[in-house]
């Protein structure tokens, strides 16, 4: 006789169960839209990456690899395997700081679900409906883990995106290719095992590995679907049942129950946040603040006294480098990015290298930013990234700003025309400017039956 599991359904087993049968109807009708503007802000943030010594450490890698797969690796002609393409694009994408978030969750979707959507999509010629849902979906499954494992997961030293990536890529993997509940969930629970990431780049030299994250979410995510599709399981319930990710990573805060609450009224791709900013999200209310403040009062280096930013706890505890050593320290410190917001083009992501990033001018306002933790803010955080701003001048005036959104988040979006003028800038020195047209044009297509391959040609040239 068979044994019937009468067991409630946990919320993780729900959420798996809606996605593995994602259709275009179950979608609000801005959904493929935010999809095609998420692929390619994601894809201009992969290009601008190649240009780094991390990249091309990972892309070296990818292409010593003969092989038959049919896969884009970004600053190159050469197809690859989707797991090094996913591995490769997402170090890229997530190389300097300036991919997608999702508020409340404290994760990078886009470094991590978009090379893997795209990779399988290449490595099965996916039809372009099916890549866009891939990517919804994974931004879904991304940002509901990400909410449920907590503050304790983050707090505890955990990188968000990468202990929740893989489970968003295993879930879009499995969604581009249209797989069952049942191979998903096998996917997932073997992406579940490779879920991990520390944030010790943090402190003192943050060298390269965070930069690697989003990239090893991708490749975590990629190679779980391949096994799965192949016949290898894993558990069905290991993201929140016992000993599951939630338990085991996230800890006494986990909220299970965000993983299958409100599913469909709210879609995580709707909710996008594009960054404006090559700095950790945490910094940008404080950055866009200071930069308001100084175009208002007309502020040179030697007006400012000091700024006194009240901020949570964590960004306190884990973004005061005051003298940041290299570029990571830099883009993770509130003194540094206040500083550069105040003397220097905190748009520009060169600020963040030498020799900018040495700027003694900078260094010297860094000096005169005081960090405090604001009660308020911090109750509101993850959910806001709020900021609380006082600046006072050498001659007596004092600015006051208070911000909760910053600029490219839901409450704030940046418009489809400043997603393409990033995509245009980002791109521009790396690719030809027929290739970013042709680029553009094949993304923005696909809402309309558009094929991936004409993407993959566009972007190999």
């Amino acid at each position: 006789m068979n044994h019937i599991d009468r067991r409630p359904k946990l919320p993780g087993t729900q959420m798996l169960e809606r996605l593995a049968a994602l259709s275009w109807d179950d979608l609000t009708p801005q959904a493929p839209r935010s999809a095609s503007l998420a692929l390619l802000d994601n894809i201009a943030c992969g290009v601008f990456g190649t240009r780094f010594e991390w990249t091309r450490i990972i892309s070296e890698l990818a292409l010593e690899e003969k092989s038959s797969g049919r896969a884009t690796l970004f600053g190159s002609n050469e197809p690859v395997t989707p797991a090094r393409a996913a591995l490769s694009n997402g170090t890229s994408i997530h190389g300097f700081e300036l991919d997608d978030i999702v508020l409340g969750s404290l994760v990078h979707p886009g470094s991590v679900v978009v090379p893997a959507a795209l990779a399988i999509a290449e490595e099965i010629d996916a039809s372009g409906e099916r890549l866009l849902l891939g990517i919804i979906a994974g931004y879904e499954a991304m940002a509901r883990v990400g909410a449920a494992l907590g503050q304790a997961c983050n707090t505890a030293g955990f990188h968000s995106t990468s202990v929740a990536g893989p489970i968003g890529a295993a879930v879009a993997c499995a969604v581009v290719a249209g797989a069952s509940h049942d191979v998903m969930a096998k996917a997932v629970g073997i992406a579940a095992s490779t879920s991990s990431g520390i944030k010790a780049f943090t402190q003192g030299t943050g060298g390269m590995v965070k930069r690697v994250h989003g990239g090893l979410g991708a490749q975590g995510g990629v190679l779980a679907w391949q096994l799965a599709s192949r016949g290898m399981t894993g558990p069905a319930e290991a993201i929140d049942g016992r000993y599951g990710l939630l338990e085991v990573i996230g800890g006494p805060t986990s909220q299970p129950e965000l993983l299958s609450e409100g599913l469909g009224t709210n879609w995580a791709i709707d909710r996008v946040w594009t960054k404006v900013y090559s700095c950790c999200g945490v910094i940008h209310t404080t950055a866009q603040a200071l930069e308001s403040i100084r175009e208002e009062g007309a502020l040179r280096a030697d007006d400012v006294d000091v700024v006194k930013v009240g901020i949570s706890a964590r960004a306190v505890s884990q973004n005061a480098e005051r003298h940041p050593s290299d570029a990571m320290n830099a883009q993770y410190s509130i003194p540094f990015c206040a500083a550069l917001s105040l003397v220097g083009d905190i748009r520009d992501p060169n600020a963040f290298l030498p020799p900018s990033l040495d700027d003694p001018q900078v260094r010297a306002m860094s000096e005169r930013i005081e960090l405090h933790v604001d009660e308020e803010v911090n109750a509101h955080y993850p959910g806001r990234f709020g900021t609380k701003v006082q600046l006072q001048t050498t001659d007596g005036r004092t600015f006051d700003r208070t911000i909760w959104y910053a600029h490219g988040t839901s409450v704030d979006p940046c418009s489809e025309d400043e997603i393409v003028e990033k995509f245009r800038k980002m791109c521009a020195g790396l690719l030809p400017a027929d290739r970013i047209e042709a680029v553009e044009k094949a993304v923005r297509g696909l809402e309309e039956g558009g094929s991936v391959s004409e993407v993959s040609s566009a972007l190999r040239g």
